[in-house]
């Protein structure tokens, strides 16, 4: 009698088993899918993370080219500038003889 008990207890486990085995596929279906929207969605995200970063790259690179161009002009002006002051330094020398040769005519 206790050996019928204890297969019938091993038949109702064995049951329950493929109970629950029937039962998951469609509870994996519903993960799977949800698996391949999120999936989806996160592809869609690092696309877009994709195309921002290569804007950036760009936007990088044309800094980088007007930054140059700029340190150019500057160099440029300053170049003007440094030649611009010799020139006032020589002819304020100048005037100073000028000055200094009409000052002596005068005396």
């Amino acid at each position: 009698m206790e050996n019928l008990y204890n297969k019938e207890k091993k038949l109702e486990t064995a049951l329950n088993k493929l109970k629950i085995l029937s039962e998951t596929p469609s509870n994996y279906l519903g993960k799977i899918n949800d698996l391949y929207d999120e999936k989806n969605q996160l592809e869609i995200e690092k696309k877009e993370a994709e195309n921002k970063y290569n804007q950036l790259i760009d936007e990088h690179s044309n800094l980088k080219k007007k930054l140059k161009e700029l340190e150019k002009e500057t160099m440029k002006n300053k170049k003007l500038q440094d030649e611009l002051n010799q020139d006032i330094n020589e002819l304020s020398q100048e005037t100073d003889s000028l000055v200094e040769e009409i000052d002596k005519w005068q005396t």
